[in-house]
């Protein structure tokens, strides 16, 4: 096979999702992805629970929705986002025009594969009077569904925001929801999902963790469930959790989240210890299996080709990214906006 009969080759696979691609093994793979990020003047966006040698090479790094308004603040013709397909789809409901490029197709999220479209559609249809939020990590279409997003960071607000006599169904994560019955008070209907990697922390390695550690700080996400929220000294996002270790007093924690936010812990404060909570099975740590797809080599291979590419249809963008503008004027008015605004 010729050099180009190879490259069309290797094309075609990826176009499809196949990146499981040979590359020459003395390839210096910063070197080459730096050079792309200048020919094809593309970005690179990665979630925090990337391999550490993806953010170290990414050009932002964060929780999904504010990655997604990042990039849409840039001079970027090509977005690429290591994380995972709902987030690539965010990203290109904010910004219709840039190409957005998501390195391993199959790429997916538990949480957001846990409420079909069509399934919540006959759910939602049997409380036509309630006001539908989701939580950002859902699919496209989800959000066509939605009157109001909302990202763990700003969720409480967005449930403040609805008037007491409106009812509310929750989706698609049940712990969250449940958590924000319980912050806000109200009484919400919530669709059963869940994600994986919140799911499955051992309550009783976490409790031997802590007497083991006395000293240190049991720090949780609010996707976990409640028995493991109840016996946390600090509830947040990924980077509500990252901030709070840079101020906390204590020098240990242990951290209730996928294990990839650690990496920034420790560049932020690499003075303090930070524990990983250790999940119901035999691993040492709890990754998330579908975040991990993402490789040097296959952010590398997807920039070369520009693909996969995410694709969507015009409806789409056009009627999901109206929950998300009404998350933004409710997070404006509470202040949480200053620094990604949208156009």
């Amino acid at each position: 096979m010729s050099a180009a009969e190879l490259a069309i080759a290797e094309k075609d696979l990826i176009k499809n999702g196949f990146l499981d691609i040979d590359i020459d093994p003395t390839m210096n793979l910063e070197e080459e992805i730096e050079k792309l990020k200048k020919e094809k003047n593309a970005i690179i966006l990665a979630h925090y629970y990337q391999e550490s040698d993806i953010q170290d090479i990414a050009d932002y790094i964060g929780d999904s929705l504010q990655l997604s308004q990042m990039a849409a603040n840039t001079e970027a013709d090509v977005i690429v986002f290591a994380g995972v397909h709902f987030m690539a789809e965010t990203a290109k409901m904010l910004s219709p025009n840039k190409k957005v490029i998501l390195p391993d197709l199959k790429a997916g999220c538990s949480l957001a594969d846990s409420c079909p479209p069509h399934l919540f559609k006959k759910f939602k249809d049997k409380y036509p009077d309630h006001v539908v939020v989701s939580y950002v990590n859902c699919t496209a279409e989800l959000k066509t569904l939605t009157d109001i997003c909302c990202t763990s960071s700003n969720a409480r607000y967005v449930i403040d925001s609805i008037p007491e006599d409106k009812g509310i169904i929750f989706a698609p994560d049940k712990n969250l929801g449940a958590y924000l019955q319980k912050v806000t008070s109200r009484d919400m209907i919530l669709w059963n999902g869940t994600c994986m990697v919140h799911e499955i922390f051992s309550h009783e390695k976490i409790t031997k963790l802590k007497l083991r550690h006395p000293d240190a700080e049991f720090i949780a996400h609010p996707e976990c469930e409640a028995h493991l929220l109840e016996i946390a000294d600090y509830i947040g996002s990924t980077s509500g959790l990252l901030k709070y270790t840079q101020t906390s007093d204590s020098k240990k924690f242990i951290v209730a989240t996928e294990a990839g936010i650690i990496h920034q812990m420790e560049l932020k404060s690499p003075n303090k210890e930070f524990i990983p909570a250790p999940p119901n099975n035999t691993c040492a740590c709890n990754d998330c299996p579908h975040m991990k797809r993402n490789t040097m080599e296959k952010l590398y291979l997807a920039m070369k080709y520009e693909m996969p590419e995410i694709i969507l249809e015009d409806w789409v963008i056009e009627k999901g990214r109206v929950c998300i503008d009404r998350m933004l004027e409710i997070s404006d008015k509470a202040g949480l906006n200053t620094n990604n605004k949208v156009s």
